[in-house]
């Protein structure tokens, strides 16, 4: 009843949100690093997890992979020798037959059984609120998985394995098979990348399942209520030739528009977010509605919203001293770029150094920390 008795307390709630992005879910890893550490030495205590900290943890497809194992308790450090580790496995090596899938779906499922077992979403190996999210395609529905034992399908669902549920997370149309996961006890359904949706960015689909009445947790809002701390995958600008666009083949654009869409989901994310809280790292949405620093929705922020990402421009690398040619650069904006694994790891570590400070986290978030940690260990 611990988790349980969390979910329900009456205590500021604070909320952390993984990107999707394939092997560049690395980059992400030196932002969560850095906010352990700042943790860790803001409380004093040298062994806090993210998962005593945070009360629901969630991601998207790769997010889904980190948020699961940060979630049943895994520290920074394991988490980045688990991640590399996965995304060097995973996109190892390529299928050959042009009518499958692209990558072979066994080194994932064997990661995911070597990781969660037999887990189950009711699992009490998950020390803190989780959320998976993922994509039906037989009813094209974004369903939001998650442990919360008054939730509407916590009956029917809690006793899906994790694995499954992370593995439908991630497998990412063409590059992975859909998997199919028994739901409600006889129903199957076809789940795939829950990227393919409006929550690659599950930001604002998390602060959705905190605060809407149709979901179980009921957390009240207020930027001294509610903090929710999202972490991207990388970003950057598009800038195409006019003529090589219009002058495209039409193949060109099975692959262009489902990016175009999920690059749109992500800024509606990220501006909906800003708009509705006066965020410390505010960014620029676009040259016209600028950072939404003099917009407020509604009377009140509705909660302290905190966005970590980094720029893989040239000239940003260059200024976090990774200086590479541009087709290194689009090397690494892939989602299967496994193999600069070291190289994505110090850019997000030295874009964290950057960017977290210590006043991004209000004290006020501070209260039950203590008593939380001492429950799991």
């Amino acid at each position: 009843m611990q988790l349980y008795e969390r979910l329900k307390a009456e205590t500021p709630k604070r909320i952390l949100s993984l990107d999707g992005g394939g092997a560049r879910i690395i980059l992400s890893l030196g932002f969560l690093e850095e906010v352990e550490r700042v943790l860790r030495d803001r409380l004093e205590r040298p062994d806090l997890r993210l998962c005593d900290y945070f009360d629901l943890i969630g991601g998207t497809s790769a997010g889904a992979l980190v948020a699961s194992a940060l979630a049943t308790g895994m520290g920074m450090s394991e988490a980045i020798d688990y991640s590399l580790d996965l995304a060097e496995r995973i996109f190892h090596r390529k299928k050959w037959k042009p009518w499958e899938a692209i990558y072979d779906e066994a080194p994932l499922r064997s990661i995911l059984q070597e990781r969660f077992g037999d887990m189950q979403l009711s699992d009490a190996a998950i020390c803190t609120g989780l959320c998976i999210v993922t994509k039906r395609a037989d009813t094209r529905s974004t369903w939001p998985f998650h442990n919360h034992p008054d939730g509407r399908f916590y009956a029917a669902n809690k006793d899906i394995h994790i694995r499954d549920i992370v593995h439908a997370s991630a497998a990412a149309p063409i590059y992975f098979e859909p998997v199919g996961v028994a739901v409600g006890g006889a129903e199957e359904g076809a789940f795939f990348d829950g990227g393919v949706s409006m929550a690659n960015n599950p930001s604002l689909q998390l602060f959705a399942l905190a605060t809407l009445s149709g979901y179980p947790f009921g957390w009240a809002t207020g930027a001294e209520r509610l903090l929710l701390t999202s972490i991207g995958t990388g970003n950057w600008g598009h800038d195409a030739n006019v003529r090589e666009v219009l002058s495209g083949k039409a193949w060109d654009w099975a692959w262009e528009v489902p990016m175009m869409l999920i690059d749109d989901a992500n800024m509606h994310n990220q501006m909906m977010l800003q708009w509705m809280s006066q965020s410390p790292t505010s960014r620029q949405i676009d040259a016209e509605i600028g950072d939404l620093s003099g917009d407020q929705l509604g009377p009140e922020p509705m909660l302290h919203y905190l966005r970590y990402d980094v720029s893989l421009e040239q000239d940003e690398l260059e200024r976090l001293g990774f200086s590479m040619p541009e087709k290194r650069i689009e090397k690494i904006r892939g989602l299967t770029c496994a193999s600069l694994k070291d190289e994505l790891l110090g850019i997000g570590r030295a874009a964290a150094r950057i960017q977290i400070r210590t006043a991004h986290f209000p004290e006020v978030f501070d209260k039950g920390i203590q008593a939380r940690q001492v429950q799991r260990e």
